[in-house]
């Protein structure tokens, strides 16, 4: 499957306060906010929604395409990307920004106060998703993740008319987004990706239930923190697969995008709903336990340990090997090797 992934493309700066932010709030002083917090360590990282996606994608093999847009800033951060198997050719080089800015703290909680600084992004509805589509080799989904609010409807409305399926995952712009807005970027998604709190708020956004979200959409897909994810369909019982218990927790930054590009990497191969959501925990607790949201390492076969020592040996399913424990056929280990061919005739998703 060719998966394009669109949204932000930013600079991370990433900082860690020694303490919690809730001890140093004040209920009856909330009104005249004023806070500085000093912070021991930065780490500037490459980041942006669809970058840390399409990196998590690439390095499981599945060469995505990248589109969005960026400064003149980019081409160190982009020769990284191509470097782990994405394809940049849909990326817009502005001549007037540089690329987009994410500042975040975060407390020993893990709680994060964070400003995004757009930037290019600014100018990523002028991109034209049909430019994808020349010569036949076209993406079979479209991801659209946070991005520039006027640039999410346009991928949307280009989609429709292009007869690609997409995934909607409105994410952090749910609170830029008008009631039309947000169930115009619904309307027809194969997926819809949220965490908690943004399924609570999309509701409120759209004044729509959740049954009526459901009518709009293929599956609703919702991180539930250390949680795990519940998956619901509409007229099916909710799937709840848990996440992977006694993650170490280094960085929440990018987690999110860790799980998508986790879940959509095993779409993208066929494999079971179940299973998909299983690897996208895996790769998530990959990404909790680094700084930044492109530098973990790891591959197929890491993702399948994790999966197997935290659910059981049936959970990834549906192709045999008699070389292997319990029959389960072994991926390639190097990070952006293609999957072995066997993996293409799993059984479908859900």
């Amino acid at each position: 499957m060719r998966i394009a992934v669109t949204g932000s493309i930013a600079t991370d700066h990433l900082m860690v306060f020694p303490g919690r932010f809730a001890d140093q709030l004040l209920p009856d002083q909330l009104a005249h906010l004023s806070l500085s917090f000093l912070v021991d360590r930065l780490d500037v990282r490459r980041g942006g929604v669809a970058a840390n996606i399409a990196f998590g994608l690439g390095v499981l093999g599945l060469n995505p395409t990248l589109v969005g847009t960026v400064g003149s800033d980019f081409a160190e951060d982009e020769i990284w990307l191509k470097e782990h198997g994405v394809d940049t050719t849909g990326v817009r080089v502005s001549a007037r920004r540089q690329t987009a800015r994410f500042v975040c703290v975060t407390d020993e909680d893990a709680n994060q106060i964070a400003a995004f600084y757009a930037g290019a992004m600014a100018e990523a509805a002028e991109i034209d998703l049909g430019d994808l589509t020349t010569a036949g080799t076209g993406p079979d989904l479209v991801l659209v993740s946070p991005n520039d609010p006027a640039a999410m409807l346009r991928h949307t409305l280009d989609c429709r008319a292009l007869g690609i399926p997409f995934a909607a995952d409105p994410s952090q712009q749910l609170a830029r987004l008008d009631g039309a807005q947000a169930r115009e970027l619904l309307a027809g998604s194969t997926w819809l990706f949220t965490n908690e709190y943004e399924a609570a708020l999309l509701q409120e956004r759209t004044g729509c239930d959740r049954n009526e979200i459901l009518a709009t959409t293929g599956t609703w897909v919702t991180t539930l923190g250390e949680q795990g994810v519940r998956i619901d369909r509409a007229g099916q019982p909710p799937l709840t697969v848990p996440g992977v218990p006694d993650t170490e927790v280094v960085d929440p930054t990018g987690v999110g995008d860790a799980f998508r590009a986790g879940f959509l990497a095993a779409v993208g191969r066929r494999l079971p709903l179940e299973t998909a959501a299983r690897l996208g925990c895996a790769l998530a607790s990959v990404a909790l336990g680094t700084v930044g949201s492109q530098t973990y390492e790891t591959d197929w076969a890491t993702l399948l340990g994790i999966v197997h020592r935290a659910y059981e040996p049936e959970a990834i399913r549906g192709h045999r090997c008699q070389r292997c424990p319990g029959g389960t056929r072994r991926p390639a280990r190097r990070p952006t090797r293609p999957l072995d061919p066997a993996l293409s005739r799993v059984a479908p998703r859900g």
